[in-house]
């Protein structure tokens, strides 16, 4: 009798290994065509594909050089320091006697090519779009800032859209006026109206945000 149990040993550990290694594919399949399904979601590519727009705006020059992540803010295509050592100060706003709006005033000054725009000042750190090495931020890390509310002055989705459609200091990067030389400073890489449109459908699939990785 201690024969025979010792030969179906074997098979009943045979069977057990089988009925786990099942369960296992089948959790796995599960998992598999849960995320395929969640790819496959026409309105969440839609609003992924929409931020990834949104995104290449908010990192362009006209937007990145005022959300830094240094101490002072940065100029031009090439993303250089602001000259004369301008620093954020307490406020984002400069230190006394070297104030943002001792030189940027309302509206750009294209005799002297000083842009200009209402309230000029730096973002704050919570919403800078680089790291310390003046590196950009991964798009999944620029999209988790833009919609944490206790990051972004307590925005939610819908005021998202309306700061992209309404904000002066947005609605400047699309009218930047001129550079000293006289040239006219670069755009963002879509229109304003194709920015709040990619805005829109982002914020419609919900605000969806890259994987991080």
């Amino acid at each position: 009798m201690w024969a025979n149990h010792r030969l179906l040993l074997p098979v009943f550990l045979l069977m057990l290994v089988v009925f786990v290694s099942c369960i296992a594919l089948s959790t796995r399949a599960s998992i598999e065509t849960a995320d395929k399904g969640s790819a496959a979601d026409p309105k969440l590519a839609d609003g992924l594909a929409a931020w990834e727009q949104v995104y290449s705006v908010l990192t362009s020059p006209r937007c990145i050089n005022c959300h830094t992540a240094t101490t002072y803010p940065q100029q031009g295509d090439d993303r250089h320091r602001h000259f004369a050592n301008v620093i954020r100060g307490p406020a984002g706003k400069g230190v006394p006697g070297l104030n943002c709006v001792s030189c940027h005033q309302s509206e750009n000054a294209d005799s002297t090519g000083v842009p200009g725009g209402s309230n000029w000042h730096l973002a704050p750190l919570s919403m800078r779009w680089q790291d310390t090495n003046d590196r950009p931020l991964s798009s999944g890390a620029v999209c988790r800032a833009l919609v944490d509310r206790s990051r972004n002055n307590g925005l939610n989705a819908s005021g998202l859209l309306k700061h992209h459609e309404e904000e002066p200091l947005v609605l400047w990067a699309w009218n930047p006026g001129r550079r000293p030389d006289g040239t006219m400073r670069t755009l963002p890489p879509l229109t304003h109206a194709e920015f709040i449109a990619a805005t829109r459908t982002w914020v419609d699939a919900g605000t969806p945000c890259p994987r991080a990785r």
